[in-house]
């Protein structure tokens, strides 16, 4: 695949939205990336199996990067619980090596897309439901944060997702204030790419009919563009998640979503 001009517009348009989201809201952009990388992917002549699963794992490598510029505005604030990050990050490490290695690599493209879709359709409706927790609710223990680590690793090893869609709930259901959760998902989301890259990496050495510019299971040419482009916006959606009401904002991302969602599972269903 060549990086002709419309793919690059394409890949710059969704690094603008996606850096900025990942700011404004402590995700990693993957629930955005996925269906659009996939569907750029097919068009291109990709098979469906495969371009589901590039585009997870090209998604979840652009949060490297994405995270480094969203976590840095978020720290200037004084927003990231680094005491969180700590005890949440060794088992974060182990449930997303669990996930892209192992699982990830057996299961179908198709199954991938199926669950991607309902799981973001579940988290689309706790954007709209936002419930509040009760209020003597507090962080579990050092053994529940690294089960709870574990968990959030390996979801977003299978979705290519930067855990915020289940970190920043977890943590506001335990009545971290909105604002800290968010910039300290932020933060968990560099220990969960890196983890996550590296399993794609090696799980796809030995995959056949990988397109040009492929590094596993990774597309070079998207990571490129796409990183390059959210790098920059990320830093202008942490600077308005602290001025803007993150509410309604909510509401608004979670519609979009459920129609990603409904793509994802279309393009599961029909494979």
């Amino acid at each position: 695949m060549n990086l002709e001009p419309l793919l690059i517009i394409e890949l710059a348009m969704l690094g603008l939205g996606t850096g900025f989201l990942a700011g404004l809201l402590g995700i990693g952009g993957g629930m955005m990336m996925v269906p659009f990388i996939t569907i750029i992917m097919s068009n291109r002549g990709v098979s469906p199996d495969l371009a589901v699963k590039m585009a997870i794992a090209t998604s979840m490598a652009t949060i490297i990067f994405t995270s480094l510029s969203s976590v840095r505005a978020h720290h200037k604030r004084g927003a990231v619980r680094w005491d969180i990050v700590k005890r949440l990050a060794p088992g974060i490490v182990m449930g997303s090596m669990i996930g892209s290695l192992g699982v990830f690599a057996l299961l179908k493209g198709s199954y991938l897309a199926i669950f991607f879709g309902l799981f973001v359709s579940f988290s689309a409706t706790q954007m709209f439901i936002d419930k509040k927790p009760k209020p003597t609710r507090r962080m579990p223990g050092t053994a529940g944060q690294l089960a709870a680590g574990g968990f959030i690793g390996f979801l977003s090893g299978l979705v290519g997702a930067g855990g915020g869609f289940i970190s920043v709930p977890f943590m506001t259901w335990c009545n971290v204030a909105i604002h800290s959760a968010v910039a300290t998902s932020a933060a968990l989301g560099f220990p969960i790419a890196v983890a996550n890259v590296i399993g794609y990496v090696i799980s796809g050495q030995t995959v056949q009919d990988l397109p040009a510019g492929s590094f596993g299971y990774i597309w070079l040419p998207a990571l490129g563009v796409i990183a390059v482009c959210s790098f920059l916006t990320a830093p202008l959606g942490a600077r308005a998640a602290h001025n803007i009401p993150v509410g309604k904002l909510k509401r608004v991302f979670a519609s979009i979503l459920y129609l990603l969602a409904a793509y994802m599972l279309y393009k599961g269903l029909s494979a």
